[in-house]
């Protein structure tokens, strides 16, 4: 029976080869097949967004070049395997979200354990009260806003004659 990796497997463990942005990666694993993972749970800001190089650099500094393991059964319209990244014991993506350098994605927070929807709430409650990241500066547009408007800004210009 034939079955992509993300319906086959529970987990994928490699070694970080790649970081694309704050939320998204690329991981070798001993097969030396390369796999794109969004982490599951957060949004981080866009690249051209305030905070979107900070929070790429964040999620470099915690992952890349090391050993990590995914837990994650579904794939996005990207095909990149949407899942949990763990090194070691941290959760990288609540990690990401404490430093304040991502949102806890309510909108897919269904997704997540009751266990994992609370710490992750409680991280990016704590980010905010402690203006770490992004919370440093007031007025942060989540990037779900930002990409929103990115994309009717871009439409508006499209049917301008």
């Amino acid at each position: 029976m034939l079955c992509a990796l993300p319906c086959a497997a529970a987990s994928l463990s490699g070694v970080v080869v790649g970081v694309a942005d704050g939320d998204t990666l690329t991981v070798l694993d001993a097969g030396l097949a390369q796999h794109r993972v969004r982490l599951a749970g957060i949004d981080a800001p866009e690249k051209r967004q305030a905070f979107g190089q900070r929070s790429k650099q964040s999620l470099d500094r915690l992952v890349h070049g090391r050993p990590v393991r995914i837990e994650g059964r579904k794939t996005d319209r990207y095909g990149r395997l949407v899942g949990k990244v763990l090194v070691g014991d941290l959760d990288v993506n609540r990690e990401q979200v404490r430093r304040g350098f991502a949102w806890h994605y309510v909108a897919y927070a269904r997704e997540q354990s009751p266990a994992d929807r609370r710490l992750y709430a409680d991280a990016e409650a704590s980010a905010r009260q402690e203006r770490r990241g992004l919370w440093s500066e007031p007025g942060a547009t989540p990037p779900w806003e930002f990409r929103r408007q990115a994309h009717a800004h871009a439409n508006a210009h499209a049917q301008r004659p």
